[in-house]
């Protein structure tokens, strides 16, 4: 069945406009530079996702207090199998002109001197983590920001106790998302490949179907081929 695909793939898309038998199929509208919501894999017909799949990357920073607890593994190995991708991994320790950046909106309150002591007191590890709704499920993964308040199950509801001492930071929003990224990383920091299970984790239209729509072939062009 899959060499069968395999072939009718290559019959149909890469010969459009000839002639099987009697029947011609016609040329359709084709925009080689454009983004398709989902791409074909080296590995038969699976597909994986883009950013207009609904592809989106986040922030996750691991704080000095969870670094301290050793842990950064067992926060990795969450979001591994909740099925995210990691593209993006460093530790270092935080320059404050950094992170008056990071918490810009926060440099008003009160606590923010003793916020920033806490953020410079040992390192950081920081991580870009990728997948279908990653921001927001990665909010519920790392729990409420008061570690009383976080369910059972999450990051700081299991590692956590109190507010000063959370564990972990996630991005609010795909915006904050977008801005926290490069403000931790630089371009030639992430890195873009491709995951075995993304056809596993997410449900997409079946391939062949999908593709052979995409180039502009219906069921009647196939039927009476």
């Amino acid at each position: 069945m899959v060499l069968f695909q395999r072939c009718l793939r290559h019959l149909v898309l890469g010969q459009r406009g000839s002639n099987f038998g009697k029947q011609s199929f016609p040329t359709p509208a084709w925009t080689p530079n454009k983004i398709h919501p989902c791409q074909i894999s080296n590995y038969g017909f699976s597909y994986y996702c883009t950013a207009s799949a609904g592809r989106e990357r986040t922030l996750i920073a691991v704080k000095p207090d969870g670094v301290q607890r050793r842990l950064v593994g067992q926060i990795i190995q969450r979001f591994e199998q909740r099925g995210f991708k990691l593209v993006g991994l460093k530790m270092l320790k935080a320059p404050e002109d950094l992170l008056s950046q990071h918490y810009h909106n926060l440099q008003k309150k009160s606590f923010y001197p003793y916020l920033l002591c806490y953020m410079t007191s040992g390192p950081v590890v920081v991580m870009v983590w990728e997948g279908f709704n990653v921001v927001q499920t990665s909010r519920m993964m790392v729990g409420s920001t008061n570690p009383a308040e976080a369910q059972p199950g999450t990051v700081r509801g299991d590692f956590s106790i109190h507010v000063s001492r959370n564990v972990v930071h996630a991005s609010d929003s795909v915006a904050g998302a977008e801005r926290e990224i490069q403000l931790w990383f630089n371009g030639r920091e992430l890195i873009d490949w491709d995951c075995c299970d993304h056809n596993i984790v997410c449900e997409f239209t079946s391939s062949l179907s999908f593709e052979l729509a995409h180039a502009g072939f219906d069921k009647t062009h196939l039927a009476n081929w």
